[in-house]
């Protein structure tokens, strides 16, 4: 199926998220982080994510997003992030992810509400069943984060036999996040509600550039 909307790299994205940072243990990922087997084989671990991302603009228009990254992976020589799990709110998002990025983007439904004294409460389904729940309360005081200050920005995926690497490039501001409460069903995401994320941060008014990605 065509998208309504065909729009290549680079994209300027906007928006707000989360960022839940763990440690995944080995046996964690390999029964549940959905990995395809060129990350099985390049897997590393050491630090991954769960992020939940609010774009209010992009190449396709406003989306939600909801990800799981394993951890690291040594893809063709290259310490590089790279993404096993992915749903995304519209259809122009999954195709184009895929096709520029090689990003395997799913279609899910969102509902993201935010209370007056900061609480975000993140649901997403499929199919009228809901698998993931989470509810986080920032604190603290807003400090500016750019990716020119974290190492390993990068992600590298699959597109038909290909590996892409991007880079990516962001600025905005963080902050901590109380993780009030947070639940998967293991069918659909992996079941990060057993684990304790070593940090948790809310980003606010981000600016990101996704560009071409370079082909391995």
């Amino acid at each position: 199926m065509q998208p309504n909307l065909v729009s290549p790299p680079p994209w300027q994205l906007t928006g707000d998220g989360v960022v839940l940072l763990y440690h995944f243990p080995d046996e964690f990922n390999k029964q549940y982080s959905f990995m395809a087997d060129y990350q099985q084989q390049a897997y590393k671990g050491w630090v991954g994510a769960v992020m939940m991302v609010d774009y209010k603009t992009s190449g396709v228009g406003p989306y939600r997003e909801l990800i799981f990254i394993p951890g690291l992976f040594d893809l063709n020589g290259k310490l590089s992030f790279s993404i096993s799990k992915i749903y995304v709110s519209t259809y122009d998002s999954v195709w184009n992810g895929i096709q520029n990025w090689g990003i395997p983007k799913e279609l899910a439904d969102f509902s993201v509400a935010t209370y007056a004294d900061g609480t975000k409460e993140f649901e997403v389904s499929k199919n009228d069943k809901t698998f993931f729940e989470a509810s986080l309360k920032p604190f603290g005081i807003r400090l500016p984060i750019t990716t020119k200050v974290l190492p390993l920005v990068r992600v590298i995926q699959q597109l038909r036999d290909q590996l892409l690497l991007t880079r990516l490039d962001a600025r905005g501001q963080t902050q901590l996040s109380s993780l009030k409460s947070i639940y998967s069903d293991a069918s659909f995401f992996p079941p990060v509600h057993q684990l304790k994320p070593l940090v948790s941060m809310s980003v606010h008014d981000f600016l990101m550039t996704f560009p071409v990605p370079t082909v391995l």
